[in-house]
């Protein structure tokens, strides 16, 4: 229940500070994780400032010696730790602080379940998902290096980078890589180098060390700050078997800082003798090409119809006359044979003819209506006939049938 309180009826600070301190007091004690960042002694007093590993946060404890000397061994700065505690406020002063009751150290098999819970969880979201890494560029003009101050790790990545391409540029930021303040300086530095618009790509590389040396860079913080990043990121942290979480989410992941300088810039002199076999091999291909296309025309030059065309000319001209005269000879046979056919179609058809049989002194007796008469006694006594020679015809009256027998 909160206090009573107006401006014409405040409570004085020592009432304020008491309340605090009792609401403070009612919290218990409890078991806290965190980061020694500072530790210092006074007499039989250790005051530790212990921070949390993700955010930005920090406690004041005030620990015993005999406490502390409890805890083998004793913790330095930059240890894990896991403090029992009672929450503790000075109301003189109105200050907050943790009374150490007893310290453990984080052990390495729970910091192993803890990076492996956080690993799937993210790995769940697509965190560190192929879809998302970005291939790095052929030729960056300028590249971010996250490393520590004075390093072997800053000095294998430029003296690599620059013989193998003697015209990158470099912006360097040195930074913490292990302990309280690692994590906080490593993103200052990234979101800084991401920022800058000249470079292309971005190394973050540090030297091997043991598990809690590299626990920075699995820091789901760090890890989401390189994931948002719109530059490439080549993650270059400790030795082949080190496997932070950053190497996942990583756009690349290098072996070691060395290998990083030869991923993110290209060997000029491997590039120069690339474009000499790409300029060789184009070479052979152009003057292939152009060797196939000389033989083809000149078999077409040396063809017949293109060495002598007028010799074409008259081969073509020899073949229509002799066509032409085939033709002739074709239709001068059949001429004649229908000549012929005709011919003797003619000399039947006369053979044949009425008319050649009344040339030979025949005649053909017609009555009056056309009718041919074939038999006297067809006609009728004093009936006209008429009578049909092979020039002309009479007109005539028949007379009594006589029997021609005695004639024959």
């Amino acid at each position: 229940m909160g206090m009573e309180s107006s401006a014409e009826s405040p409570q004085p600070v020592r009432v304020v500070m008491q309340a605090v301190g009792g609401w403070v007091g009612r919290l218990g004690r409890i078991w806290v994780e965190g980061q020694i960042a500072e530790l210092n002694r006074r007499g039989g007093t250790v005051f530790m400032t212990l921070r949390d590993p993700v955010a930005n946060v920090s406690a004041r404890v005030v620990c015993p010696v005999r406490v502390l000397e409890a805890t083998a061994p004793a913790p330095q700065a930059g240890a894990r730790v896991v403090i029992h505690a009672k929450p503790d406020f000075y109301v003189a002063r109105g200050t907050f602080s943790l009374l150490a009751l007893e310290i453990r150290h984080v052990g390495l098999g729970e910091l192993l379940a803890r990076l492996d819970r956080l690993r799937r969880t993210l790995a769940a979201e697509g965190v560190f998902s192929d879809a998302r890494k970005r291939p790095l560029p052929f030729l960056p003009t300028t590249v971010g290096l996250v490393c520590g101050r004075d390093s072997a790790a800053e000095r294998d990545v430029l003296e690599n980078g620059r013989r193998r391409w003697p015209a990158v540029r470099f912006e360097v930021r040195e930074v913490a890589v292990q302990g309280d303040r690692a994590v906080g300086e490593v993103m200052t530095a990234l979101k800084e180098l991401d920022a800058h618009p000249d470079i292309d790509v971005i190394i973050i590389a540090r030297g091997g060390g043991s598990l809690e040396d590299l626990l920075p860079f699995s820091d789901e913080a760090l890890v989401r700050a390189v994931s948002a990043t719109r530059t490439p990121v080549v993650s270059a942290i400790g030795h082949e078997q080190d496997s932070p979480l950053l190497d996942l989410v990583a756009d690349v992941r290098a072996s070691t800082p060395t290998d990083a300088a030869k991923r993110a810039v290209p060997d000029v002199g491997e590039q120069l003798q690339l474009i000499r076999q790409l300029r060789d091999r184009g070479r052979r291909v152009v003057q292939g090409g152009i060797a196939r296309e000389e033989s083809w025309l000149a078999g077409m030059r040396s063809r017949p119809v293109l060495a002598s065309p007028l010799r074409e000319i008259d081969r073509l001209t020899e073949q229509v006359t002799g066509l032409r005269d085939r033709g002739r000879r074709c239709v001068s046979a059949a001429l004649a044979r229908a000549e012929d056919d005709l011919a003797h179609t003619r000399a039947r058809l006369l053979a044949l003819s009425p008319a050649t049989t009344l040339a030979r002194g025949y005649a053909v007796v017609q009555r009056s209506d056309g009718a041919v008469v074939r038999s006297a006694a067809e006609v009728e006594r004093g009936e006209t006939l008429r009578v049909r020679f092979a020039e002309d015809s009479i007109t005539v009256t028949a007379g009594d049938r006589t029997d021609d027998e005695g004639d024959r």
